[in-house]
């Protein structure tokens, strides 16, 4: 069953101008412990609290002090030289919490970037049979294990919904996050995803972590929401119906990953992973020919 669940507003206050500081300054208490490989991993990164603009003026990060957000260069570098990840532009840039920095083994980061696809109605957000939508994208799971193994790469199973998709019709965020199993391995990989709702796409973002760290992860989801927020000519309530798009998907479609990126992949199925990880594509029936790279010995 689809659930409704409205976070409270938070009071306005004061715009707090974005500042960068360094990584010994932004986690004091294990800058001290760094090896010297791990602080050449770190020490060029600008880490950024305050009110920050993303994506030209379309959306701010009210920080406030409990996050830190990093450039897309920055990002980039933390996730191919420090997590092990393909290359990447780095999005619109990726957020820590103030507790858990690109060097702790748990923790999370989030990666954000922009899928301008139009305006999403929301209206079929109530209407939605999302047991359905897990069972469609557990056999498309099942159906591309044959491809896997073909090429190299560990059977999947989606074992199933880790948090059930959720539509916070105030804030116009949709969440949801799924379970994964690789090989038959023991320990699962959470996939989180957040999308905000906007005039002419959605504000992707997406969560960064094990499974084990789905507690904090949902512990930190009011703060996130309260802290994203589309600029003046992006909100939702800007949506003008004579001159805008609409999108060819509905807040389901979301959940389902029917979206399609620039790049063609889709935008609900890519998980980048933290360091000796490995990357997962989900699904994978439609990228079947973007693969040809066979697993090293």
């Amino acid at each position: 069953m689809f659930r409704n669940f409205i976070f409270a507003a938070s009071v306005a206050i004061a715009a707090a101008p974005a500042y960068a500081i360094s990584f010994d300054e932004a986690y004091p208490d294990i800058a001290d412990q760094l090896t010297e490989e791990d602080r050449a991993l770190v020490q060029s990164l600008d880490f950024i609290t305050g009110d920050v603009v993303v994506g030209g003026n379309l959306a701010t990060l009210s920080l406030d002090g409990k996050f830190f957000y990093l450039n897309p260069a920055d990002t980039a570098h933390v996730l191919q030289k420090i997590w092990g990840n393909p290359p990447s532009d780095g999005g619109l840039g990726m957020v820590f919490p103030v507790e858990s920095s690109p060097l702790h083994s748990s923790g999370w980061g989030m990666e954000l970037w922009f899928e301008d696809i139009g305006y999403v109605d929301d209206k079929d957000a109530q209407d939605q049979d999302y047991d359905a939508i897990l069972k469609d994208l557990q056999a498309e799971v099942r159906e591309a294990n044959e491809w896997r193994q073909e090429n190299g790469y560990e059977s999947l199973r989606l074992i199933g919904w880790a948090e059930d998709p959720t539509y916070d019709p105030e804030a116009r965020v949709v969440y949801w996050a799924k379970e994964l199993e690789f090989g038959g391995s023991p320990d699962h990989t959470l996939n989180f995803n957040m999308r905000v709702l906007g005039r002419k796409g959605v504000l992707v973002q997406n969560f960064i972590a094990s499974m084990d760290e789905l507690p904090s992860v949902k512990n930190a989801l009011p703060s996130v929401i309260a802290m994203t927020e589309f600029n003046e000519g992006h909100r939702y309530a800007d949506f003008n119906p004579s001159m805008d798009t609409v999108a060819a998907v509905g807040v389901g479609g979301l959940v389902a990953g029917k979206v399609l990126t620039k790049t063609g992949f889709l935008a609900a199925g890519l998980l980048l992973l933290k360091k000796f990880w490995f990357v997962l594509l989900l699904p994978l029936i439609w990228l079947k020919n973007l693969f040809t790279r066979k697993q090293q010995d």
